[in-house]
């Protein structure tokens, strides 16, 4: 009888152990995911305040403990770009690319190329990330100032053509950029078009701009007795 009654008191200890465990195992994961949560958070303030040393020891402190963390590499790597430190910030985007295959780690690092006029690299870049990602049009836009200083005009059009058919908004500055182009190519007509439809698209945004301010309402003027 008393061996049985131990026995239960065992399975309970037993029983009663293990989800202590599970609790304090729970309990250490929640605080790591805040710790992470902390750090990310200063990485991101301190990189919008421009206190670049802060944001570097944050995101390398978060590497530490999660070294395959590719959003980490990516902001380090925009961090290094900001200081102009390239090589530094090419081997994070690329380290970043590794680990999880994106086309803003490879936009990124045509961004840099292009930056250090390394204009056949930057042109890969950015062709590897349209082909991953086809419908941003900041990523044709990219492609065709490459294809710009290289004096594939051609190519240029193209991408001009592609990043202003598929920008819904209609940024007219795309548009001045591939009315040159189109001049450049000796289209003149196609050039007026673009000019044309780039003046009446800000005329509009003008115009917007202007109603959606709150008029101003004229206060009567007070009578001196």
């Amino acid at each position: 009888m008393f061996g049985l009654i131990a026995l239960v008191i065992i399975a309970l200890f037993v029983v009663f152990h293990r989800q202590t465990i599970h609790e304090v195992a729970s309990e250490a994961k929640l605080k790591f995911a805040d710790k992470l949560d902390k750090l990310w958070d200063i990485a991101q303030e301190s990189l919008r305040d421009k206190k670049y040393l802060r944001a570097e020891k944050a995101l390398l402190t978060i590497l530490r403990v999660d070294e395959r963390n590719a959003t980490a590499y990516n902001r380090l790597g925009i961090l290094y770009a900001k200081q102009q430190a390239y090589p530094d910030a090419i081997e994070c985007f690329e380290i970043a690319q590794s680990l999880e295959p994106s086309a803003s780690s490879l936009h990124n690092v045509g961004l840099i190329y292009f930056e250090t006029k390394k204009y056949s690299k930057a042109a890969l870049a950015f062709e590897q990330a349209i082909a991953m990602e086809q419908s941003v049009p900041s990523r044709h836009i990219a492609y065709a100032k490459v294809h710009e200083k290289l004096g594939n005009n051609k190519k240029v059009i193209t991408s001009l053509e592609f990043a202003v058919a598929l920008d819904e908004r209609k940024n007219p500055q795309s548009l001045r950029i591939l009315a040159d182009a189109y001049e450049r190519d000796g289209s003149q007509e196609l050039a007026a078009q673009a000019r044309e439809e780039a003046r009446v698209i800000l005329e509009q945004k003008e115009t917007a701009s202007a109603a959606s301010k709150p008029k101003r309402v004229k206060q009567p003027r007070k009578v001196v007795m």
